[in-house]
């Protein structure tokens, strides 16, 4: 079975999705009507602007989105996922290239949700740190006994788990890591505590605009962030994406899930090739690639 696998933030580089736009009309057709919807330019961020401007989270996220949903829609019939899933903001990306969300309220949700990230990551100074080299029960532990918000936030693979929370308890549990044997515990250059309790406001603020939101039946189920199982009931997919914010990526959990499901090919849709490295961390041997554009 074919698993579509699509990357979170973290992804971009200056250029993508030109090749796209260049070379298949409905591509273009697509990135313009983002401009529209989104009320500024994207695309010249996308193809000509600098890393800066791209890293900015109200860029980062649409700029990914499109990418990842573009080259599904520009596959056409070669497209056929037995099962999607996404990694935090991918998940938008599968739900559009599934068919629960139509590409213009996918785009509309994942802008609403950068900027209400924004917003929340400026109400308090927060960050998350990646922790290297410890079990996950123990990573989980050390936050546990840290005074003050750290939480265990993105489950990528074993031995690779991102922490987080506030700043001061993010340094404080750093230094337990590395104490406990970490290989390494870093902080992230990242605006915020995403996937923590700090992201409440913008779990709130999102919630009132998906549930706003047509879900449809989705084309194939949907393994999702925050429950690891197939998922094909659009009520259950809306509340879960709801609860994604402020919950754990259990990307890791979810992956050894469609492996158990029947998943044999783990086809990356959108820019870099970071979910094949993890895929390949998670069950060796399980084949991964890009996903190919049509020539």
């Amino acid at each position: 079975m074919n698993a579509y696998i699509f990357p979170g933030q973290g992804a971009q580089f200056v250029g993508m999705g030109l090749d796209l736009y260049e070379n298949y009309p409905l591509a273009q057709e697509l990135f313009e009507q983002a401009n529209d919807i989104l009320g500024f330019p994207i695309t010249d961020i996308m193809f000509e602007g600098t890393p800066e401007d791209l890293k900015r989270t109200k860029v980062t996220q649409p700029a990914i989105f499109l990418h990842s949903v573009i080259l599904s829609k520009v596959m056409g019939d070669s497209f056929k996922p037995d099962m999607v899933a996404g990694h935090s903001l991918g998940e938008f990306s599968a739900l559009v290239a599934n068919g629960t969300l139509s590409f213009e309220d996918g785009l509309k949700l994942v802008s609403q949700r950068a900027l209400a990230m924004q917003k929340a990551c400026e109400l308090q100074p927060s960050t998350m740190a990646a922790v290297l080299g410890l079990e996950d029960a123990l990573v989980e532990k050390i936050c546990e006994e840290t005074p003050g918000i750290v939480v265990a936030a993105n489950y990528n693979c074993p031995g690779q788990l991102v922490i987080s929370g506030e700043v001061e308890a993010i340094e404080k549990a750093c230094a337990k890591m590395k104490e406990a044997g970490a290989r390494r515990a870093l902080v992230l250059p990242v605006g915020g505590a995403f996937h923590s309790p700090l992201m409440e406001p913008a779990r709130e603020e999102l919630a009132a605009a998906i549930e706003n939101t047509t879900f449809a039946s989705p084309k194939c189920p949907v393994y999702q962030n925050v429950t690891t199982v197939a998922v094909s009931d659009s009520a259950e997919i809306q509340k879960n994406l709801i609860s994604q914010l402020t919950a754990p990526v259990k990307w890791t959990q979810s992956v050894e899930q469609m492996v158990k499901d029947g998943a044999s090919l783990f086809i990356e849709v959108g820019p870099g090739k970071v979910l094949q490295g993890l895929v390949r961390k998670i069950v060796p041997g399980t084949e991964s690639r890009s996903a190919d554009i049509p020539s």
